[in-house]
């Protein structure tokens, strides 16, 4: 992310990450988290979130679903994502 992005691109940039994964299990895990948290979200845990987009979805499902140990870096994250997605009826 360059420093001079404006947060409001940032925000919409980062959504749209979220809703176009490579799978569409992480569509509909990634896509409703993000709508629900990205406004509020403090820069520190947007450069996290940033971060985790980079991952392959293979790896992201089997982290958010508990399947496979997520990284310590991530594992705070990933574990409120799948609670997210758990609460709403997801496929989580």
């Amino acid at each position: 992310m360059s420093d001079a992005e404006p947060r409001e691109y940032r925000l919409k940039r980062l959504a749209m990450r979220s809703w176009r994964r490579g799978t569409k299990e992480m569509d509909l895990i990634l896509g409703p988290w993000a709508d629900a948290h990205l406004a509020a979200m403090p820069a520190d845990v947007m450069d996290l979130y940033e971060s985790l987009l980079s991952e392959n979805d293979q790896d992201l499902y089997l982290w958010v679903t508990g399947a496979q140990t997520a990284p310590d870096r991530f594992a705070l994250l990933l574990a409120d994502i799948g609670r997210f997605s758990r609460t709403r009826g997801s496929t989580v």
